[in-house]
């Protein structure tokens, strides 16, 4: 559950619906997404830190 509201504060829902959709075709696409998300997650925490 804490995955899906950290995504839900950086992708839109319909952006979420669509990865997965992809993720149930291609599970590894799982450890892309959650690169891409992590990376945003950190960057807008060094923003608010500065």
């Amino acid at each position: 559950m804490n995955g899906l509201l950290s995504a839900s504060k950086l992708m839109t829902a319909a952006e979420v619906r669509e990865q997965c959709k992809k993720a149930l075709k291609n599970p590894a696409l799982l450890i892309v997404v959650e690169l891409e998300v992590k990376q945003k997650l950190f960057s807008l925490s060094k923003k608010k830190a500065s």
